[in-house]
């Protein structure tokens, strides 16, 4: 009877060791998994301190809603105003999603001559009177200018005059709206007018009242015309901080605060991006081996490409602008990052996609 009482804690006391053992092993596991994680993220921040990766001016992430990665580079830090070039066009899409959420635009299927009846010209040209806000919103407006692949940029033109949005009016169509995909600056530009005119109200103060302001954004610049029309497709200065923000609000489909600044149809609608980029990927021009390339797709100044890798796939929604600013938001992740670079007019704008493929993914997948 001893004997089996003796066996019995002896086997007790190797099951509780085993069980102690098995479960310090798991919290080992556990760890190394996370510091794993930091580690690639301290990869990363040496790569871009050696300058494999050049001209980065910042990088930031935010998981789950909090920050935890934050750096600047090459002389920068939180407090520089970093000109977001046509990462901004989203933003300006998300105003154009608050003017028809409060009614100011009755929808996006409305002409654009309704909003200008100083211009007769717009009802005259077969062509323009047939221009609606979803053609500006979907880059399909027709105008005869063409930036994505460098064929007839106009918006140094426009810069050069006194009034973007007549100017961006006046200039001729080349195809009937809302068949070809054409990138152009044109097309945001006369959102800013139509904003304007649907709202009784400048851009900026429209934009402040209901966006900036709700989401605690105070320093910015604002580069705007002799006429005070806002360029809404880019020449805005804001902090990487508040480019984040940004990302949030879009990932957690216009919540900000547990209030809807932008509604969900919006958000939805604006980012659902299905239109493809004839013979393009973002991870292709990066020319990085890390990932396989993916077609890109765009939506209302939104766009969409897969990131994959032998190991993984995610589906990625981001603003993009030239130089490499990015706001990205990777949703099955619950993660949002945002770079700003000053790699302008060079592929090496889009390393940041091999970086996101090497470092950050990993670091955050589950």
């Amino acid at each position: 009877m001893k004997k089996a009482f003796l066996a019995i804690i002896f086997l007790f006391t190797i099951t509780f060791s085993f069980g102690q053992k098995q479960e310090k092993q798991l919290q080992i596991s556990k760890s190394i998994k996370i510091d794993d994680g930091k580690e690639l993220l301290n990869q990363m921040t040496d790569s871009i301190l050696a300058n494999h990766y050049q001209n980065i001016h910042s990088v930031l992430i935010s998981s789950n809603d909090k920050l935890v990665y934050e750096h600047y580079f090459g002389g920068y830090n939180r407090d520089s105003l970093h000109d977001s070039r046509s990462s901004f066009k989203s933003i300006t899409s998300l105003l154009v999603g608050i003017a028809v959420d409060k009614g100011f635009i009755k929808n996006i299927d409305q002409k654009v001559y309704e909003f200008f009846p100083e211009y007769p010209f717009l009802k005259k040209d077969n062509f323009k009177k047939m221009l609606t806000i979803r053609n500006l919103l979907e880059m399909k407006s027709g105008f005869d200018c063409e930036e994505f692949n460098d064929t007839k940029d106009c918006e140094e033109e426009m810069s050069a005059s006194e009034d973007w949005v007549k100017y961006a009016l006046n200039i001729p169509m080349n195809n009937k709206p809302g068949e070809i995909w054409s990138y152009t600056s044109i097309d945001p530009m006369i959102l800013s007018g139509i904003i304007r005119k649907a709202t009784m109200m400048s851009v900026t103060d429209f934009a402040d009242n209901y966006l900036f302001k709700p989401l605690g954004i105070s320093k910015y610049r604002w580069t705007l015309d002799s006429k005070g029309n806002a360029m809404t497709a880019g020449s805005f200065y804001i902090l990487p901080s508040d480019m984040l923000k940004i990302g949030q609000l879009v990932k957690n489909r216009g919540i900000w605060n547990k209030k809807s600044i932008i509604s969900k149809k919006w958000i939805a609608q604006s980012t659902l991006c299905d239109i493809v980029i004839t013979d393009f990927s973002f991870m292709k021009s990066s020319r990085s081996t890390i990932a396989f390339p993916q077609p890109t797709y765009y939506g209302f100044y939104w766009y969409r490409e897969q990131i994959e890798t032998n190991d993984f796939k995610d589906d990625i929604l981001f603003a993009s602008g030239n130089g490499g600013q990015f706001i990205i938001i990777i949703e099955s992740l619950n993660l949002t990052v945002v770079f700003t670079q000053g790699n302008y007019g060079s592929f090496k704008s889009k390393q940041a996609f091999e970086i996101l493929a090497k470092y950050i993914l990993p670091s955050f997948k589950k």
